[in-house]
């Protein structure tokens, strides 16, 4: 193989899609992945409902689009399969259980070192090349916040990645942490399946059904975001009302703006809200601690859980290895999950920007 141009680290649908391109282009490059396979978040650690949220053409990679059999908003098994077919029509090959342990760019050489453990033999590889792409997007190391007692808690409690359905939890007390779209969807599935279902809200949120969010990407073809903002809030109002008095507070800042400015995703409603309403899902405030089964919350309040499912996000792996200048970017704070960074009198692109995937 020829030298590569460019080194895409991560083999997600960002890195595949980027692969496509440069093969589509005729650019030699390399795809760097630490798992033993490509799209491992859907493939290993997602729950078994999971859909786009988006509809599928707002979804689809470069030069492929979704069949046409394919619902508006495409189920897991299915975009795994359109990803197979992807990867196999671009002729896609990662070079797999590679973790990028550090990168740098050289002034003198203009060129990108990158070094990378070999996860099955522990050798460190070194590569070089002009362009580094980074497709490792915003779901690289799962979170879980250090709880004082969580050591204690006498039930089990997990990460949103290790969930996949509500099956084992009928009629268990469970407590879902976090109202992201993962949390707020894994609390209805774990409803659906009979669990007496909690989940804990720290922060105000948008929530907004699919159909708005079709509504309001259409209209920001033509419309400020403010404006877009505006439908979007009254909307939520007319068909949520006022969900204050469930637990939920609608954010002071636009969904859209919010989006952009913060990285911070709507909720996509596709059934939670009305079992809050309905009393089977209760909405409870940020956790202060936990002492064995019981959780006391910042209300001064507790209630026992036989498990706890913590929908708290990720940690981004980039700043432990991309080396900027003199700095690793973990000395720089960094607020939004979506950075697209062109730095062309260095020859570098750097991307973390990921599908919608929740």
């Amino acid at each position: 193989m020829e030298d590569p141009v460019a080194i895409i680290v991560g083999a997600g649908p960002s890195g595949l899609a980027t692969s496509a391109c440069l093969s589509h282009h005729s650019i030699p490059h390399i795809v760097l992945e630490r798992e033993d396979c490509y799209a491992s978040l859907w493939r290993k650690y997602t729950y078994d409902r999971l859909h786009l949220h988006l509809r599928k053409q707002f979804c689809e990679l470069p030069h492929v689009s979704f069949p046409d059999s394919y619902p508006a908003y495409v189920p897991k098994n299915q975009f795994l399969q359109y990803l197979e077919d992807y990867v196999s029509h671009f002729k896609i090959s990662p070079m797999y259980q590679r973790s990028v342990e550090f990168a740098s760019f050289d002034e003198e050489a203009k060129k990108w070192n990158v070094k990378a453990k070999n996860v099955s033999s522990g050798e460190v590889e070194e590569y070089s090349a002009r362009f580094l792409v980074v497709a490792s997007g915003e779901t690289s190391n799962p979170f879980i916040p250090e709880l004082e007692g969580l050591n204690t808690f006498s039930g089990e409690f997990l990460h949103s990645t290790k969930f996949k359905n509500g099956k084992t939890y009928r009629d268990k007390n469970v407590l879902v942490v976090g109202c992201g779209n993962s949390g707020m969807e894994i609390a209805l599935d774990l409803a659906n399946h009979g669990a007496r279902t909690s989940i804990a809200i720290r922060s105000p949120t948008h929530i907004l059904s699919r159909e708005m969010v079709y509504l309001g990407l259409t209209l920001m073809k033509y419309f400020s975001t403010g404006i877009v903002d505006k439908v979007m809030v009254m909307l939520s109002k007319l068909v949520y009302g006022d969900l204050s008095k469930h637990g939920i507070i609608r954010p002071a800042e636009g969904p859209f703006f919010m989006k952009v400015a913060y990285g911070k995703y709507p909720v996509f409603d596709v059934g939670t809200v009305k079992k809050i309403k309905s009393g089977e899902i209760q909405v409870l405030p940020a956790l202060e601690s936990i002492r064995g089964e019981e959780v006391v919350f910042e209300n001064g309040k507790s209630h026992p859980f036989d498990a706890i499912v913590f929908c708290t996000g990720f940690e981004r792996s980039t700043n432990r290895w991309l080396k900027v200048g003199d700095i690793l970017l973990n000395q720089q704070k960094v607020n939004s999950p979506l950075h697209v960074f062109t730095y062309f009198d260095q020859s570098w692109l750097c991307l973390t920007r990921g599908m919608i995937t929740f």
